[in-house]
């Protein structure tokens, strides 16, 4: 007997009609959660916006540009699994928001370090962060951080693909 407590866990289906479709509204509450805190991090270096918006944005954003689902044809493939950018450097000042997906026991690439702070949000699978020489095992819900300048790496240390978004705001090109 299916209980109301029983349809607000998790791990029960019964409000949706598969895992899948539970997966599916998971993804899209969590993709708005990360890319509107990290707006605001991204912020956070000192820009101030005014609480009414200029009209040149008004026209350079809009529904179509600002509104972006996943698209498994627009995904770009690499060596490690696919990657696919729901907002790139050109949209939102150097604002970028990806989802990276990487096939077990692999690295999109080694450990590195450049000018811009990162963030990753991890979405599914078991996820080994590197940081300046240390390692942590992170799953599904973590978020982790990289500071400017400092060597870091993540890599998939599951069984399964691991899913994690890449939040980052790249410099302005001189």
């Amino acid at each position: 007997m299916t209980t109301a407590s029983d349809k607000i866990r998790p791990d029960r289906y019964s409000i949706f009609e598969s895992e899948e479709a539970m997966r599916r509204s998971n993804w899209s509450r969590y993709l708005c959660v990360a890319a509107f805190g990290c707006v605001g991090l991204l912020r956070a270096e000192g820009q101030t916006k005014p609480a009414v918006q200029k009209n040149a944005d008004s026209v350079r954003y809009n529904i179509d540009n600002c509104v972006n689902e996943f698209d498994g044809k627009k995904s770009e493939k690499t060596e490690a699994g696919y990657q696919y950018w729901f907002v790139n450097k050109d949209l939102a000042d150097g604002k970028t928001l990806k989802m990276s997906v990487v096939k077990p026991h692999s690295a999109t690439h080694p450990p590195h370090s450049h000018p811009e702070d990162e963030f990753f949000f991890v979405l599914e699978g078991k996820v080994e962060f590197y940081l300046n020489g240390r390692t942590k095992v992170a799953g599904p819900f973590s978020s982790l951080y990289c500071p400017s300048n400092v060597e870091h790496g993540i890599r998939n240390v599951g069984d399964t693909e691991a899913k994690y978004l890449v939040i980052k705001k790249y410099e302005a090109e001189k």
